[in-house]
């Protein structure tokens, strides 16, 4: 499987006669589908057809039944937040906007998947639910005049580096891993200009970071005082950590490493000489959303933005508190299409985080260098904001996606900023360990997410909880960067363009903007 927004994977060919003979594998698989798709429209509403997704009733019929998310026909107007003055106000509106929506229109659906004993799962800032049927079952659900449409809930494996498995090998066999040796400020943090903004007395200090990914390993020296649940002597995990994955873990944790790299990327200083993020007065929380082989689900993504909209206890959503979520969330990961992921699974949710005051970064991807690569969730919204890659000379990684946006017909231009993202050095959860050489769009995003911090703890009455202004201070003092490449109606010789978008992040302008 492939999943862009995190680090460069390359696609390999198919023979030609694989490719004829896993096309006639489909057809087959096809046509059994067909068939017993009008076999069970006798006992359904032919209306259904038209909603459920055909690898949901595919997996159905071939298996007997098949994890599908139930799309709800209407979703929470959330146009109210617009006129409220602060980000609290907002996210409360949001919230609780969201919750009364879900209840009602949840309800008769609920009582009748409880009725058949059939278990499910509630989501809220995308109005949904999970569950597990068969065939029958699910044609049934889509005739109902509340369900819009009936969707995949696919593995999607990410292309994530796994530096991990090179550091397991090195454990077993007593072998101590390689520690890259005490760097100063990193080169990409002086690059956007973090430091002089440090200068002035803002490093963040009262924002709130979040990072949807992998997990974080908490008490790593980099980011330990950091953590918004560590006060210095205990710590408490209660609305600062969610595990959105089936491991479910109580406390924080990241077998993966990426997650524990990026947020280290916004806020990770030890005091001790490795400063690898650009907002290190920042605290941070986190939720999982992928598992140890970097596996998320449009579910689990999902449910992290249910967590980040409202914080809450472990295993106690009725305890949710809108006030406890945070300012910026970096999301360094992708939801492919290609997968099975519909392009409008995830956009109410980024719209909802939208209006709630909170800031959306997202990978643009590493499907670079065509036109119109820019082409997953999140990145293709446009209540996110998308930031490409460059290298340590300015120039766009060779990976980094460009735009526009071609997979929902918008041609909208992505990326909107690029940040460095190539041979990144930050923490990883081993022995207090860093790692450099990491390379993506993965690696750029969280430059965004910590430039916020800065800005929103330097101006606060003008840009904390406004997203639109913030979006647009930081693309219009970003270095701007002109392109030899155009794509669609951007031209590459223009500000912006689909390359860089308007530019290089540049903080130290945008704090320092009238």
């Amino acid at each position: 499987m492939k999943k862009s927004g995190l680090a460069q994977r390359m696609p390999v060919a198919k023979p030609r006669k694989l490719q004829r003979t896993a096309s006639r594998h489909k057809l087959q698989i096809l046509m059994i589908f067909l068939a017993l798709s009008v076999a069970s429209l006798s006992a359904s509403d032919p209306r259904a057809m038209g909603k459920i997704a055909p690898k949901v009733a595919i997996a159905a019929a071939s298996s007997g039944s098949s994890e599908a998310l139930i799309v709800l026909s209407e979703q929470a107007n959330l146009s109210g937040a617009d006129s409220l003055a602060t980000k609290a106000e907002k996210g409360q509106y949001v919230y609780s906007a969201m919750r009364q929506v879900a209840e009602r229109t949840q309800a008769p659906l609920r009582q009748m998947l409880k009725d058949r004993g059939i278990p499910f799962t509630s989501y809220y800032s995308v109005n949904m639910i999970k569950v597990r049927g068969d065939l029958n079952t699910l044609y049934e659900v889509a005739g109902r005049d509340e369900v819009l449409r009936i969707e995949a809930n696919p593995l999607v494996k990410s292309g994530i580096p796994d530096a991990n498995s090179a550091l397991r090998a090195a454990s077993l066999a007593n072998v101590t891993a390689p520690q890259t040796p005490t760097g100063g400020i990193e080169w990409n943090v002086q690059r956007v200009n973090a430091p002089q903004v440090w200068a002035m007395g803002y490093k963040g200090q009262g924002i709130v970071v979040a990072g949807a990914d992998t997990g974080v390993q908490w008490d790593h020296i980099a980011l330990k005082s950091h953590y918004r649940g560590w006060n210095g002597s205990t710590v408490n995990h209660s609305y600062n950590w969610h595990d959105a994955t089936p491991a479910h873990s109580p406390t924080p944790v990241d077998p993966q490493f990426h997650g524990t790299f990026t947020m280290s990327e916004i806020v990770g200083d030890d005091g001790k000489g490795n400063q690898v993020g650009v907002a290190p007065g920042a605290k941070w929380i986190a939720c999982r959303n992928m598992d140890k082989n970097g596996v998320g689900t449009p579910a689990s993504y999902i449910e992290c933005f249910d967590f980040l909209l409202a914080p809450y206890p472990f295993g106690h959503p009725e305890l949710a508190k809108p006030a406890m979520a945070p300012d910026v969330i970096n999301n360094s990961w992708a939801c492919p299409p290609s997968e099975g992921c519909s392009v409008a699974t995830l956009l109410p949710a980024i719209n909802a985080l939208r209006q709630a005051g909170i800031f959306v970064v997202a990978a643009a991807g590493n499907s670079g260098p065509t036109c119109s690569s820019v082409n997953q969730p999140p990145a293709i919204y446009d209540n996110a904001t998308s930031v490409g890659s460059t290298n340590s000379l300015d120039y766009i990684s060779r990976f980094s996606s460009r735009g526009p946006v071609t997979a929902d017909g918008s041609r909208r231009l992505k990326p909107e900023i690029v940040a460095p993202g190539e041979n990144i050095r930050a923490a990883i959860p081993y022995n207090n360990m860093y790692q450099g050489y990491w390379s993506g769009t993965s690696m750029a995003a969280p430059h965004i997410a910590g430039a916020v911090a800065l800005l929103w703890q330097a101006k606060p009455a003008k840009y904390n909880g406004n997203v639109a202004a913030t979006e647009n201070i930081l693309v219009q003092t970003a270095s701007h960067t002109t392109s030899t490449q155009s794509c669609g109606s951007f031209n590459g010789t223009a500000i912006p363009n689909a390359v860089f978008g308007y530019g290089l992040l540049n903080i130290l302008r945008a704090v320092q903007a009238p």
